[in-house]
């Protein structure tokens, strides 16, 4: 993450590194991503919001989980694509063929 040019640092509690340490605490340091009912388990190097602020989400601990760093990078790449504008189209619309008239 570029935290340099990002602005959601910003939106963090004052007490993160506080709420980081005891999320990371409470998840016994491990990822906690779940696929197929097996859980990652890798060394958790990042707290994440499991609904985004943006969709309603908070900073309480329920909204929280630990995450390895691959892990997060995968699921904050897949919540920014969801989120980007849809496309549209430059193509021009068909023409109508005179018997559809």
């Amino acid at each position: 993450m570029a935290w340099d040019s990002s602005t959601r640092r910003a939106s963090l509690p004052p007490d993160w590194p506080a709420i980081r340490v005891r999320i990371l605490t409470r998840d016994q340091g491990k990822c906690t991503w779940v696929h197929e009912g097996k859980r990652c388990g890798w060394k958790a190097t990042d707290v994440d919001h499991i609904v985004p602020h943006s969709q309603g989400g908070t900073d309480h601990d329920s909204n929280l989980t630990s995450l390895c760093s691959w892990h997060h990078r995968r699921k904050s790449a897949a919540e920014g694509h969801a989120a980007r504008r849809p496309v549209i189209s430059r193509q021009r619309p068909r023409k109508r063929h005179p018997s559809e008239l």
